[in-house]
């Protein structure tokens, strides 16, 4: 069969979108839909590879003449709704149809359809849509977890888990479930009720694992150093990343710097590596090993860049910002206190000034990655390719009076951002470093005596680089507001 045979180019960009070359599909695909053979699923698999290219008007349009030539094709209809959404355009009559294609029965459609309702404003209905469906289908876990994250962000801190609860109530033998419950119970630093979610699971399915490997979770965070200590040794045998990033935390707790260091090096080998590698810093710098420096830089990658965007433009970015924190709380997994973050990736929206300032902070990006030095084999940072620039995330923080954010890294990504876009005039922002950047201070609640690598000074217009590895925490500010626009940048090739 020749290689411009339309089979031969649809087998070759499935073939490229196995591999995640996604530039070899969306090639492929280019030279085939000119030809007659095209069809709604050369289309809508061409949409697919430009949305992984983040190219998302592109896949907007390919997914709208897939749903055109095949107005039937609920995949067509839903991968329109859903990259509507993700680029900030009002999709609620999408998700609709997208929906109502299903017979109103695929759960996944009912959360893009919350989605749309949310960014229309519509929280509560969003709620009650997914409630309905929790309700008759206890166990479906992502919905769970959804209404959970939707309430809480919307300042329910009360009755946030109810759902969970009734679930539990309905179906008492589902553990998956009730480990959905505590996991968001732990993210919101509900100690007591976690604890009672795991202990009401054993007394229904007896000695497990899985429970196990969560009562030593439980204790090492909520401060029962003696119990965790004892469920550790229980444990020892087991291979199990939750069990043993908390076992590393325990163990850095406790200053025994050589125990967390046999765990996080064999843990570097595997996919929680991004996870481990901050703690392998910390390890390394309580035993003042030049280790510490060849990972984290010396001096650290961390840069400051001013990016040039007018004022003006600040001012336009700023308002559309404000505009889009519409939640009364932060997730419960983030580190903003104080303050909110934004929902949807930022940088797939489509208004003007947006498309401006990822331009300039893309060029900025480039900068930082050619002034990096050589590759270092094995390397979080330098280790990695040095291609294309994707998107791993992108969002806004808003901090008000006395608001931070704790000390974090980002597992996610490979670079990881702060462009200033507004900030407390000097009075109000308080001495410094008050509301300034810190890099290489541990958590305060492994309680180290380490100190931060560098601080540095916000300034509207100012973008700051560094790895996605690397602690970094901000400094309460007296009054006034910070206006910020974070992103992290893939790993090129993952």
């Amino acid at each position: 069969m020749p290689d411009d045979h339309p089979r031969s180019l649809y087998e070759s960009a499935h073939q490229a979108m196995g591999r995640r070359d996604f530039t070899s599909a969306v090639a492929s695909l280019e030279r085939l839909l000119p030809l007659p053979a095209c069809d709604a699923a050369a289309w809508r698999l061409y949409g697919f590879a430009l949305r992984e290219l983040q190219r998302m008007a592109d896949a907007i349009a390919a997914f709208r003449r897939a749903a055109a030539l095949d107005p039937m094709d609920g995949l067509a209809a839903v991968a329109v709704a859903e990259t509507m959404v993700q680029s900030g355009l009002p999709a609620l009559e999408e998700a609709r149809r997208a929906f109502d294609l299903s017979g109103g029965s695929d759960s996944q459609r009912l959360l893009t359809l919350a989605s749309a309702l949310v960014a229309e404003g519509r929280r509560e209905d969003a709620c009650d849509l997914v409630a309905a469906r929790v309700r008759a289908e206890p166990g479906w876990l992502e919905g769970q977890h959804r209404l959970a994250e939707m309430r809480w962000v919307g300042g329910d801190a009360e009755h946030f888990a109810d759902e969970y609860a009734a679930g539990v109530v309905a179906e008492p033998r589902n553990l998956r479930l009730r480990l959905g419950w505590f996991r968001f119970l732990c993210q919101a630093k509900r100690w007591g009720a976690a604890r009672r979610v795991l202990s009401d699971a054993e007394q229904v399915f007896g000695p497990q694992q899985v429970l196990l490997i969560a009562k030593c979770y439980v204790a090492a965070e909520s401060g029962a150093d003696a119990e965790a200590e004892s469920l550790f040794e229980l444990t020892k045998d087991l291979r199990d990343n939750v069990r043993d990033l908390a076992w590393i935390r325990h163990c850095l707790r406790q200053r025994r710097a050589e125990a967390a260091e046999e765990t996080a090096l064999r843990l570097v080998s595997t996919s929680a590596a991004n996870l481990v590698w901050p703690y392998l810093s910390l390890v390394w710098r309580m035993r003042q090993d030049p280790r510490a420096l060849w990972l984290d830089g010396s001096p650290p990658f961390v840069r400051a860049l001013d990016v040039d965007l007018a004022q003006g433009e600040r001012e336009e970015l700023a308002a559309l910002l404000r505009s889009l924190h519409t939640n009364q709380a932060p997730y419960v997994e983030q580190s903003v206190r104080g303050g909110t973050q934004t929902e949807r990736p930022l940088f797939f929206r489509t208004e003007p000034i947006i498309t401006t300032v990822k331009e300039r902070l893309t060029k900025a990006v480039r900068d930082y990655i050619d002034g990096l030095p050589a590759a270092v084999e094995g390397h979080p940072l330098l280790g990695s390719p040095r291609k294309e620039i994707l998107y791993a995330g992108s969002w806004s923080v808003r901090l008000q009076r006395q608001g931070f954010n704790v000390a974090h890294t980002h597992p996610m990504g490979w670079l990881s951002s702060a462009f200033y876009v507004a900030l407390p005039a000097k009075e109000q922002m308080g001495a410094a470093p008050a509301g300034w950047i810190r890099f290489g201070e541990p958590p305060p609640e492994l309680g180290l005596d380490i100190s931060a690598y560098a601080e540095v000074e916000p300034r509207e217009g100012r973008l700051v680089l560094f790895p996605s590895t690397m602690w970094h925490s901000t400094v309460p500010f007296e009054a006034g507001e910070r206006l910020v626009l974070a992103f992290d940048v893939r790993r090129p090739g993952a």
